[in-house]
């Protein structure tokens, strides 16, 4: 058997029916076999990076390793953003990479390049990967391919790649002499959480008046989301979630208190920073979350944190937070060990915490009382009329900048949403290809996708294939003519100088209704407050591919963001002024984080 067509057999019988490809003479081998294969269909974006990203967004829908492939030097280059993306978030994506025959590789001699287009990969992408590995060998394809895609899925996922010279992928192999891979049973075992560690947090909770359980991607990543729900309710504990546990709790579920972090919503900061016990699982709190520095955060509260990951758990001694409790587990087994202890769990009356949390949500509202009443659009209501109009169990696909922002603060997901995101690379540019892997993994169900108009120029060819295909995205251009975020930051500290992100500061965009009708896509264009219900409305009545240009003011910023390198927000004491001043680190609020009612 042809080493390639050895390759794509491996792909299909690993549950991968979609495969992200863009050709060069390094990779057309694999490229072929691949779309010679029955049960694999092969997917052609404009850009490697995309590629990556959508097998990144693959992966996230399915729960199975995503695939994209890459020829050599830039072709395996450009995957590397879309492969950090992966890392960061511990999504299983399977990588491969083609390279020049071994016979026109450089090796020891000391120049630069060799072969035509001839890359070192492997090096370049060990720091951002769980397992990387050139095949030198073709009798080591089957123990390779199997190797990287168990590292991929187990303890904490993450991506692997793997680079195959041309010659090797056109030689002929015996494939039942190929050795197989067998893991060691103890590196396959999730952790579990210690009898003993059970123990102290139920006497935590039996302790605690002002208690919180916030929830992380992790989860997700277990797939504990229906443990954790049971979890929850059976707790009765206030909720907080990072991004990417947003969509755990519906809308008005009545423990969830909000996100919290440097882009939170007040009540969710005021939650978090005034609770006394604070119970962290599935969550790595990065300095988005808990803002700077890192003892500022939950000041007064016990702290455990459930991880997978023990490096994780390290760092926050490392950094001037001590936890009380941390416990290497995998979330799954920690919300089953502790549900086990169910008839155990016994907690204070948690009604005057709870309803100081209401009163909270209910006096900084997201979006503004008076929002309808503006003439230009609103993007705070917008998100919130979006919510009424995205169909149930929908798949959304946010990109980073305000739109991230805003969503995370002002969606409501009412009837089984999935919100997706690069969490920690944010890389503009994600949310379009990752969506097209989303759409395929869904077997071509429509999707919505949420995009600055920033972040949409970062991959803007891959409109094409969205054409190509026919796909039945829907995306929503969030326009307001340049790099908000960025601006706000310059306005935080560099006197409002909008230097590379506005049109002014030499930064220029098209007109996107022009755009898409170039592409053959149907657009529609939302610049008034007043049109957003009947806009909104027909862009969900097109059953293809539809561009919606929201023309949102450039001068519209997220509220309430903390200024970097500060603490999140701080809020009224709970405690009489005294007892607060002599129980708790007391650090002054900038003025740009005064509560705006």
């Amino acid at each position: 058997m042809k080493l390639s067509d050895y390759v794509a057999g491996f792909l299909a019988g690993q549950g991968i029916g979609h495969a992200f490809i863009i050709s060069g003479g390094a990779s057309i081998h694999l490229l072929h076999s691949i779309a010679e294969h029955p049960d694999i269909e092969h997917i052609c974006p404009h850009h490697e990076q995309a590629g990556a990203m959508a097998a990144d967004g693959y992966a996230r829908v399915t729960g199975r390793p995503g695939c994209a492939i890459g020829t050599s030097g830039p072709g395996a280059t450009n995957l590397i953003t879309g492969i950090a993306g992966a890392w960061f978030d511990s999504v299983p994506c399977l990588f491969i990479t083609g390279q020049v025959t071994t016979f026109r590789m450089k090796g020891d001699t000391g120049v630069r390049q060799l072969g035509f287009q001839e890359t070192e990969i492997i090096p370049m992408v060990k720091p951002i990967t769980k397992y990387a590995i050139q095949i030198l060998d073709p009798l080591r394809i089957r123990y390779e391919l199997e190797k990287a895609v168990h590292i991929a899925t187990t303890g904490r996922p993450g991506p692997v790649v793997v680079d195959i010279p041309d010659d090797l992928q056109r030689m002929n192999i015996d494939v039942d002499v190929l050795p197989g891979f067998a893991a060691e049973a103890e590196t396959s075992a999730l952790p579990a959480p210690l009898a003993s560690d059970i123990d102290r947090i139920l006497a935590m909770l039996r302790g605690g008046a002002r208690p919180v359980l916030v929830l992380g991607w992790g989860i997700r990543l277990a797939g504990a989301v229906d443990s954790v729900r049971e979890l929850v309710d059976r707790l009765g504990v206030p909720v907080l979630t990072s991004w990417g546990a947003r969509d755990i709790l519906q809308a008005g579920h009545p423990l969830a208190a909000g996100t919290f972090g440097t882009h939170g919503s007040r009540a969710g900061n005021f939650t978090v920073q005034n609770a006394d016990l604070v119970i962290t699982l599935g969550a790595r709190l990065s300095t988005r979350e808990t803002g700077s520095p890192l003892e500022s955060w939950a000041r007064e509260a016990r702290t455990v944190v459930v991880d997978i990951d023990q490096a994780e758990l390290d760092k926050f001694p490392r950094f001037g937070k001590t936890l009380d409790l941390a416990i290497r587990a995998d979330a799954g087994a920690f919300a089953k060990a502790l549900l086990a202890r169910a008839n155990d769990i016994v907690t204070p009356d948690l009604a005057p915490w709870r309803d100081r949390i209401a009163s909270w949500t209910e006096r900084y509202p997201i979006c503004p009382p008076d929002a309808a009443a503006d003439i230009d659009i609103n993007p705070y209501r917008f998100v919130d009329l979006l919510s009424d109009v995205v169909p149930p169990k929908e798949h959304v696909f946010i990109d980073t900048g305000c739109s991230i922002a805003w969503m995370m603060q002002g969606f409501r997901n009412r009837g089984g949403q999935r919100l997706y995101h690069d969490f920690n690379n944010t890389a503009m540019g994600w949310a379009l290809p990752a969506a097209i892997g989303g759409c395929f993994a869904l077997d071509r169900a429509p999707v919505t996708c949420i995009s600055g108009d920033g972040s949409l120029m970062m991959n803007l060819q891959e409109l094409a294939t969205i054409q190509h295909h026919r796909l039945p995205v829907r995306l929503f251009v969030m326009n307001n003519r340049g790099y908000s975020m960025v601006q706000q930051t310059q306005e935080q500290w560099l006197g409002g100088e909008h230097v590379g992100t506005s049109h002014e500061g030499g930064l220029s965009f098209p007109d996107f209704t022009t755009v898409a009708a170039a592409f053959g896509i149907p657009h529609i264009v939302i610049d008034k407050n007043a049109d957003l219900d009947l806009r909104l409305a027909e862009a969900f009545a097109v059953k293809g591919p539809v561009l919606v240009d929201v023309r949102v003011p450039a001068s519209r910023r997220v509220m309430p963001q903390s200024r970097f390198g500060y603490p999140i927000e701080d809020s009224e004491p709970l405690l009489p002024r005294d007892e607060f001043l002599a129980n708790m680190i007391v650090r002054p609020m900038p003025k740009s984080l005064e509560p705006i009612s």
